[in-house]
């Protein structure tokens, strides 16, 4: 014997039957709320059906036949339900993101190399493409290139440390003398000072600064291994970017071989993306950090400050990493420039600072990235913060292109979404994919393609080949496909 699916004792066929009579039966929930709060004001002591509220919430219980299933009990279980698969679906990206973040640790050291070619290679690639379209060959183009980074940043270096060298040495002397004129101050200042306590601490700030110093020079040998481990990811890290700038637009094509048709498509479209946001991001980071790097050394070359050219470098290379790369790189300024010249000097370095940074941020920065990465500053310190927090300097370095990769796959998720759902047209989805640049050597290859297609299909029904379909036409065929309103 089944049991009707409403659980109802009358039976399925009754429950229709006599719902009007139940409802004729029993008062309705607001009349029958409105009865309890009377008897209940009447006799203190009884035990209303349903707390009394004053929007009614739960009053149809008092009324209900107990036996009847009433749509919230539906709702509720169905609430249950979700939160459990919510639940699931936390618990397993948890466990996810925790299983690439230990399995990160053995493949790191093999990986950070691949990470920055990728990185150099955006700003490469329109240079390598450039010198294609003017006639160089794949392999020469890309070998210029790399030549040309190498010789512009040794040299750079290697005027550098000359510099470095001759005035290090003048930079401690001035900041002893420093100290001992900063203690004079306090010791004549009206202020209740302990000037042993100040000599104390200046004190043990340069015992700590020479024991640093010693520890360094005893550590030359024991640092040759990571010395080496550098050389040996750099020098990577420059092959894995010759290969990317010369055939890196022949990986999206062989990729589409193993995968399937609307995959091929997706990949394509989301990896353009991607390498579209890095790009900008890097480039426009580059134009910024070189302005900054300019107008900072030209200025503090003109106020006489020592080590200008280096800390104009300093502040080309921090300008990667946004907001704590300028504020790092300007204090270092200011304390060369108090430490050497004395207040003044240092407070005029300090303007200095700000006004070129104050340009940078809200003049270069809103027209150079507002299309790059398209994060709220909240955004880019927190992503600084975690990145530096798991891998120092690098993952500082790295925290900001990471961010915007993950917003970029969130953000066409969402367009798919909204395209399958028919909130909007393909026409409304901006396409990426699509060589900008087309070296000398794909011109001639597709011309070659095209002229034997023709020739090939003259023979056969002498008429004309149609026109080949570009990626680009693959992704708009694709989009229209998925959405609703074709």
């Amino acid at each position: 014997m089944t049991t009707p699916e409403n659980h109802s004792p009358h039976g399925a066929g009754q429950h229709s039957g006599q719902d009007a009579a139940q409802r004729a039966q029993y008062p309705s929930a607001l009349e029958d709320n409105a009865v309890n709060r009377k008897a209940d004001a009447k006799n203190p002591y009884a035990a209303p059906l349903v707390s009394p509220d004053e929007s009614q919430l739960g009053a149809e219980v008092a009324t209900a036949d107990p036996a009847d299933r009433d749509n919230k009990s539906a709702v509720l279980a169905k609430d249950f339900r979700s939160m459990a698969k919510i639940s699931v679906c936390f618990i397993l990206i948890a466990a996810g993101l925790g299983l690439a973040g230990f399995l990160l640790r053995f493949i790191w050291v093999g990986l950070l190399p691949v990470i920055l070619a990728i990185l150099v290679s955006t700003v490469l690639y329109p240079v390598t493409a450039w010198l294609r379209s003017v006639g160089f060959p794949r392999t020469l183009a890309a070998v210029t290139t790399l030549l040309g980074l190498v010789v512009i940043f040794g040299g750079i270096f290697a005027a550098m440390a000359p510099m470095v060298t001759a005035q290090s040495k003048v930079l401690i002397n001035e900041a002893e003398a420093g100290i001992m004129q900063l203690t004079k101050m306090v010791n004549d200042s009206p202020l209740d000072i302990e000037v042993d306590q100040l000599q104390s601490v200046f004190q043990d700030i340069v015992t700590f600064a020479k024991g640093q110093a010693s520890t360094i020079a005893t550590g030359v040998l024991s640092g040759v291994s990571m010395a080496s481990s550098i050389a040996v990811a750099t020098v990577i890290m420059l092959f894995i970017t010759f290969f990317i700038i010369k055939d890196g637009d022949r990986f999206l094509p062989w990729l589409r071989k193993y995968t399937g048709n609307s995959a091929a498509w997706h990949i394509t479209e989301l990896t353009s993306r991607v390498w579209k946001t890095l790009s900008g991001f890097i480039q426009a980071q580059a134009i910024v950090a070189l302005v900054d790097a300019v107008f900072i050394g030209l200025g503090l070359w003109a106020l006489q400050v020592p080590l200008a050219l280096v800390i104009a470098v300093i502040t080309f290379f921090a300008g990667f990493i946004p907001i704590i790369g300028a504020v790092t790189a300007g204090a270092l300024a200011v304390i060369i420039a108090l430490v050497s010249n004395g207040l003044t000097n240092a407070l005029l370095a300090l303007a200095l600072i700000i006004i070129v940074q104050q340009v940078e941020s809200n003049v270069l920065q809103p027209i150079l990235q507002s299309r790059a990465m398209g994060l709220h500053a909240a955004i880019v310190l927190l992503s600084i913060t975690v990145g530096s927090t798991l891998a120092g300097i690098v993952g500082a370095f790295l925290a900001v292109p990471v961010a915007a990769t993950i917003a970029v796959v969130l953000r066409y998720h969402a367009e798919m979404a909204a395209l399958r759902a028919g909130e909007v047209s393909p026409d409304d989805i901006e396409v990426v994919t699509g060589s900008k640049y087309t070296s000398k050597d794909d011109k001639d290859e597709n011309a070659d393609n095209t002229t034997l297609e023709t020739e090939r299909t003259d023979e056969g029904n002498d008429s004309s080949s149609p026109r080949e379909e570009s990626p680009r036409d693959k992704v708009k065929q694709l989009f229209a496909a998925m959405s609703p309103l074709q």
